[in-house]
C-alpha cells in the first residue's frame, strides 16, 4: 500500500496516536495494510498542524470517527531513528470512550486497514510491535493515574 507518506520521509516524523476504549476499557487497535503489526488510530503531524489535531483528523481519515473534543494527552515519546526509520516525536491521545453502538459504525478504507478490535493490554502485548506495546503500557499506566509522561525511547525520564 503506497499511501503510508507521501512524500517519504527524510528526516524524524512528528506522529499523533489517540487511544480509544469500549465499555470494558479494552483499548481500540487496527490492522495496517503497509506494515506489519497492529497499530493504534494515528499518524504523521502535518507541517503547522498541531498533534492533537493530527491525531483528531487520523481518526477521522482512517476509521471515519469524528471525535467530537480535542483528545488528553497522555504520553510524549522520542523514538530514536533506526534505519530504515527516522525516528522522532510520538505523541498519545486519550480519546475516550467509543460506545458499542458507534464501534458498529467504523469504517475502515480499505486501501490502508484491513480490520480493527478492542483488546486487553495483555492482547496488545502479542500484536503491536515491542515498541508500540511498551508505548501503550506507559500510557495505560499515565491514564490510570491522571498524568502525562515522558519517554525517551520507550522509558520514562523527568
Amino acid at each position: 500500500c503506497p499511501i503510508v507518506q507521501s512524500p517519504e520521509p527524510t528526516a524524524e516524523t512528528v506522529a499523533a496516536g489517540v487511544l480509544l476504549f469500549d465499555e470494558e476499557d479494552r483499548v481500540l487497535l487496527v490492522d495496517p495494510t503497509y506494515k506489519p503489526g497492529w497499530e493504534f488510530p494515528g499518524g504523521v503531524v502535518e507541517p503547522g498542524e498541531a498533534p492533537a489535531q493530527a491525531g483528531v483528523r487520523e481518526v477521522a481519515e482512517e476509521i471515519g470517527l469524528r471525535l467530537d473534543r480535542t483528545p488528553g494527552l497522555l504520553l510524549v515519546d522520542w523514538e530514536a531513528p533506526r534505519p530504515p526509520g527516522f525516528g522522532g516525536l510520538r505523541f498519545l491521545f486519550d480519546g475516550g470512550l467509543l460506545r458499542s453502538e458507534d464501534a458498529g459504525r467504523l469504517l475502515l478504507p480499505g486501501s490502508e486497514l484491513r480490520g480493527w478490535r478492542f483488546v486487553t493490554e495483555q492482547e496488545a502485548a502479542g500484536m503491536l510491535p515491542p515498541t508500540r506495546y511498551e508505548r501503550l503500557r506507559w500510557a495505560l499506566r499515565a491514564r490510570e493515574r491522571s498524568t502525562v509522561l515522558n519517554l525517551e525511547a520507550g522509558v520514562p525520564v523527568g
